[in-house]
């Protein structure tokens, strides 16, 4: 049996070198601080909005239920159905704490799933409610979140029109979870989505991004940043009808949520095979988001919203509809960061302070769990 020596400066885990070759590394005694691409067993990037989530759809889900319609991956369905254009939407918030400033999980239910309807160019009409309760939260807290969901669905003008309710042994829940599905009508003439959008489209985001995220994880964690944080959760229908109102030619909405900008932009840029290139400088982040994001290491383009939108708009209609969102209170800070390309397809692509550029990639995971 030949000798064996330590190698010197081993990794830990190493087995002892040889003098009949190089040394053998113990892999199965390593551990990687993310998840690996081949997760045999769902971890929480799966539920992050990016590269995870989308693998998630297209390996699992996608090829089990197959079907026209939800090969498009859009935020909502648009079908035909008795003569009319209908968009059809379902979302489940398990966000913690259920009460953050500008919110709670019973607006999110309600202008999540109504937002999701709106970057398809449709009015929520009509919302089901699903609420899955753990044993012994408080029957005080459903009520709250119940009257938070009810007045956000009259603010948003859609009635909550059926419902259901199921309880889950203590421990096998998080107090309260929700699903909402909803429905709305699509205008005649509308037609939004990715593949419509051509190099020379201008990008516009409707205001400051990042701003949920931070207001969620500063109540989480108890961190304060010299200025209280609130979430932007809105309902955007109003601002998209200001849209439409201008040209019904817009090529492609999207809200950015999970994942945050840089999600929504990746997305749209795979789905056109376009590339996308944006002016960091002009993405709209406040000094508290920024401040924030600084200190526990996050980037703001990765960091959820709930009441922003994204839009690609032909150049040609670009000014009257970025006068149009700036008329409205939800898209009072609007403005263009960028454009679509015929350079580097389906590749987001951002222009630095400094005159360089750098990869504004799809996020793998999540930077920040449980957010809506």
């Amino acid at each position: 049996m030949p000798e064996t020596t330590e190698a010197p400066n081993a990794p830990v885990g190493a087995a002892p070198a040889t003098t009949a070759g190089p040394p053998l590394l113990d892999l199965t005694a390593w551990t990687c601080p993310a998840p690996l691409r081949d997760q045999p067993r769902v971890v929480m990037g799966h539920g992050g909005g990016g590269a995870l989530s989308a693998e998630l759809v297209q390996h699992v889900f996608a090829p089990a239920f197959g079907g026209e319609v939800l090969s498009q991956l859009a935020d909502s369905a648009v079908v035909s159905l008795g003569g009319a254009r209908l968009a059809f939407s379902t979302d489940s918030f398990v966000v913690r704490p259920l009460f953050f400033p500008g919110g709670s999980i019973g607006d999110l239910a309600v202008n999540g799933t109504v937002n999701d309807l709106a970057m398809s160019g449709a009015r929520a009409a009509y919302l089901s409610c699903g609420f899955i309760l753990e044993e012994g939260v408080e029957v005080e807290v459903v009520a709250r979140v119940a009257g938070a969901l009810g007045a956000a669905a009259r603010a948003a003008g859609v009635e909550v029109a059926t419902g259901d309710t199921k309880v889950v042994e203590a421990g096998h829940g998080d107090g309260i979870f929700i699903n909402t599905a909803g429905i709305g009508l699509v205008p005649a003439g509308v037609d939004l989505r990715p593949q419509r959008v051509v190099p020379g489209d201008v990008v516009i985001v409707s205001g400051a991004i990042g701003v949920h995220g931070v207001a969620i994880m500063s109540v989480r964690e108890g961190l304060e940043f010299g200025v209280e944080i609130e979430s932007d959760c809105a309902a955007l229908g109003g601002l998209v009808e200001a849209m439409l109102a201008v040209t019904p030619d817009l090529h492609v909405l999207r809200d950015p949520t999970r994942g945050g900008l840089a999600a929504a932009l990746n997305e749209i840029a795979a789905a056109s095979g376009t590339g996308v290139v944006i002016e960091e400088r002009k993405v709209p982040v406040p000094s508290a988001v920024a401040n924030a994001c600084a200190v526990l290491g996050l980037d703001p383009m990765y960091v959820a919203n709930e009441g922003k939108l994204v839009a690609f708009v032909p150049r040609e209609h670009a000014e009257a509809v970025l006068e149009a969102m700036r008329s409205h209170p939800l898209g009072a800070e609007a403005t263009v960061i960028g454009e679509a390309v015929e350079a580097h397809p389906g590749m987001v692509v951002a222009r630095t302070g400094l005159g360089g550029t750098r990869v504004v990639d799809l996020p793998i995971g999540e930077q920040l769990p449980r957010i809506c």
